[in-house]
């Protein structure tokens, strides 16, 4: 890639960072995706700056071409505007190339839940007379108990965490702040990690975060992601299972046992109420189920 469009694009990032106190990931994407039409542009001949309508549907058209979904061309799309947007007004160009390209049609799919049961027995699979099984049930519980997302999760760190008061502390997107309650399970099952797992897997070290591997280094996502799917199928869960389904799981478990939606929301760091009503959706078609399956007429 040119070594004007790399600078211009860290310019950029570190321009909207200061503005908008975007998240680590949600930078890394619109680099990775920014990258990559700039690669495309400098085969064509082209710089990322001087980029047209056409170049914009061209790069598009490829992404669909190999085989993206809709909701990955709608993030590129959304991280495109947000570039150009900001060139026009740093005065670098004199027209929007991506203001009138129309974002893919999304579905709105409900997010999948596992049942309760399914949620004991993938607490229930690591072996916790291990530190590392102890440290994996002390993060499946807590995500189970608070709703965590995955990153929120491993950012984990030890002034993040009350266990006088039983609560965490929070820093979500857009650095939003939120308290939420651990509960006694998991609370109890922390209490434990911390005392017996953390020192043994960290043999002296020094580690910021909570959660730590054997290489007394913070746990990442993608390595919680791979242990939550080995544990899945030793629960004989047989869909994939995410970190996700997990925080989805929080959300439908407290709706279908009476918690009110915008404590919900509140929970799950929300900004918006409506992003939180899907999930009624979910309690709604679980007592549909519950209906037809005990009901003499349903």
């Amino acid at each position: 890639m040119d070594i004007k469009d790399t600078d211009l694009l860290e310019a950029f990032l570190d321009a909207v960072w200061a503005e908008r106190g975007l998240s680590r990931n949600t930078l890394q994407s619109y680099r990775y995706d920014l990258t990559s039409l700039a690669r495309l542009q400098e085969q064509r001949g082209r710089r990322l700056q001087d980029a047209s309508r056409e170049d914009l549907l061209h790069f598009l058209a490829r992404q669909m071409q190999a085989g993206r979904s809709p909701r990955s061309l709608s993030r590129y799309l959304s991280g495109i505007r947000q570039f150009y947007q900001w060139l026009l007004r740093e005065g670098r160009i004199q027209q929007d190339p991506s203001a009138l390209i129309e974002s893919p049609k999304l579905g709105r799919g409900l997010p999948k839940a596992l049942s309760e049961s399914q949620v004991v027995a993938l607490l229930e699979a690591p072996d916790t007379s291990t530190a590392l099984g102890l440290r994996d049930r002390t993060m499946l519980e807590v995500m189970y108990a608070t709703g965590l997302r995955v990153s929120e999760l491993t950012g984990l760190r030890a002034a993040n965490i009350s266990i006088s008061q039983g609560i965490v502390r929070v820093m979500g997107k857009g650095g939003k702040e939120r308290l939420v309650p651990l509960g006694e399970e998991a609370l109890s099952w922390m209490q434990r990690y911390l005392e017996n797992s953390r020192p043994a897997l960290m043999r002296g070290g020094d580690c910021a975060e909570v959660f730590v591997t054997a290489r007394r280094s913070g746990m990442t996502r993608q390595a919680f992601w791979h242990s939550i799917r080995k544990y899945a199928n030793a629960a004989g869960i047989t869909h994939p299972v995410s970190p996700h389904m997990l925080r989805h799981s929080f959300a439908t478990h407290l709706l279908n046992h009476g918690a009110d939606l915008r404590v919900v929301q509140l929970l799950l760091g929300h900004s918006d109420l409506s992003t939180t009503q899907i999930y009624t959706h979910i309690a709604r078609e679980g007592l549909k189920r519950l209906h037809r399956k005990h009901h003499p007429r349903g």
